[in-house]
């Protein structure tokens, strides 16, 4: 096993590189300047600040001097659009922020969604198996781009129960609805996947033995069909975990956190190449990290895996 981490983290290092290149290639051959405006700059006024920030050098030269700069010291370079800023003290101020709810809506997403799906094959045609796909489905259909603004309209100004926006430092009363309208889609996608998992689980020949055996079925599910059943949901884990952190973008807009998903939106329209590149890189050693630890997860849910 820890050849197969060390020959993956082997891979990893080339593919985080070549995203490197590709996405400042691609940042960099949009036509224009990110320096220019409704108002054109003076050319000598232009000329200083590509120079200043090195955006009069060859490509070749620019990737290289970005690329050098990462690997020896993790440094994403100052921002365009923050004059008085870096873009690693943007992303160290609003990434803890949307670190904070999309962990919290991992672990709602995945404790409901298990629960859900568990209970749905479990009880398969029942009135708890209808209650639990209706409530998937309608989570599904529901993506956080529809499920903020509706979450807002009830419970801030109809009821009044919850704030409609701001982070006051991670109070609970600004966390509940970010965490809800993030985690409903990924929490019905986990349920269907946990229930058509469990149901092929609890058919198959080693769970009919050890129900003919005459083990109480409480103790077949937990003990013999929990682990095999919940393989595909391990899978679905690691592209999870990024895709809360990339939804973060709506969730900032709605809400105001102050995530990290606002600044990547802004960066976007005042082509702030460093902090567009920041986030990307981020995003990409998260998803490169995840689905590592989903696949070591495997062969601590299913010994029969070896790599």
């Amino acid at each position: 096993m820890l050849h197969y981490t060390l020959k993956r983290i082997a891979i990893a290092v080339p593919t985080i590189l070549i995203l490197i290149v590709l996405s400042f290639a691609l940042m960099h051959s949009a036509p224009g300047s990110p320096f220019t405006g409704e108002r054109p700059l003076p050319p000598e006024v232009l000329a200083n600040l590509e120079a200043k920030y090195g955006l009069d050098r060859s490509f070749p030269e620019q990737v290289a001097r970005y690329v050098w700069r990462i690997v020896t010291d993790f440094d994403f370079g100052p921002s365009y659009s923050h004059h008085d800023r870096t873009v690693n003290e943007i992303i160290a101020q609003g990434f803890p922020v949307t670190l904070t709810y999309g962990s919290l809506a991992f672990l709602f997403s995945i404790l409901a969604g298990t629960g859900l799906g568990i209970a749905a094959a479990v009880y398969r045609k029942t009135w708890l198996d209808s209650l639990a796909v209706g409530v998937s489905v309608g989570a599904q259909v529901l993506p956080n781009f529809i499920m903020a603004p509706i979450l807002v309209l009830i419970f801030t100004l109809w009821l009044g129960w919850l704030p409609g926006g701001g982070w006051q430092g991670g109070q609970w009363p600004y966390l509940i609805m970010p965490v809800i309208a993030l985690a409903t889609s990924f929490m019905a996608s986990i349920a269907r996947i946990t229930r058509s998992s469990m149901i092929e689980t609890l058919n198959s020949d080693f769970i009919l033995t050890a129900r003919s055996k005459g083990l109480p079925f409480r103790q077949v599910v937990i003990r013999h069909a929990m682990k095999p059943a919940l393989l595909p949901v391990i899978s679905y884990l690691g592209p999870t975990f990024v895709g809360l952190i990339t939804g973060s973008v709506v969730i900032d807009i709605y809400f105001s956190t102050g995530g990290i998903g606002q600044h990547f939106v802004n960066a976007a329209i005042n082509r702030d190449y460093p902090l567009i590149m920041g986030v990307t890189i981020l995003i990409g050693i998260l998803t490169v990290l995840f689905n590592l630890l989903v696949d070591i997860l495997y062969v601590w849910i299913d010994p029969r895996i070896r790599y």
